[in-house]
């Protein structure tokens, strides 16, 4: 049994950040202005009061997510990926898992994310751990055609 460890990210850990999200990205849809941006400087994620999680799978990144700061009690899962070749294992649910705790450790008292309803496993994977669709509410993104979210005790 593969071991799947979740670890705060450091500078080495920026290719990894990089290449996961680009591989769904371009599979599905189209890089845009701010994926480039993001996952060209996630250390700026972190400057801004976010945070990065990865996954690792016997010592190797095979996941991450990062939970954006966005208003003084908000913050934003975003570029959760999680490695073809790791899929099926967990490792989305210990990502979602690990940004929660942090995002209430840190106070926040409401987590939204921004999907798309064609990457169904996702989007099921959210509603399992309590988010919600919010109506009405726009991106920066061509892709995000559902927005959900989680109230935080």
């Amino acid at each position: 049994m593969a071991k799947i460890q979740i670890v705060p990210y450091s500078p080495s850990y920026a290719n990894a950040f990089r290449k996961l999200n680009e591989a769904w990205i371009k599979k599905y849809f189209e890089m845009e202005d701010d994926d480039i941006r993001t996952l060209s400087n996630p250390q700026a994620i972190i400057d801004k009061g976010g945070f990065i999680f990865v996954a690792l799978k016997d010592g190797a990144p095979v996941g991450v997510c990062a939970l954006r700061k966005s208003g003084a009690d908000t913050m934003e899962f975003s570029k959760m990926a999680v490695s073809e070749n790791a899929q099926g294992l967990g490792i989305g649910g210990k990502l979602v898992d690990a940004a929660i705790a942090k995002a209430k450790q840190v106070g926040a008292k409401r987590l939204y994310l921004e999907g798309n309803t064609r990457l169904e496993a996702s989007v099921h994977l959210y509603k399992k751990f309590g988010f919600k669709e919010v109506i009405g509410r726009q991106s920066q993104y061509k892709r995000v055609n559902i927005v959900m979210e989680m109230l935080l005790d």
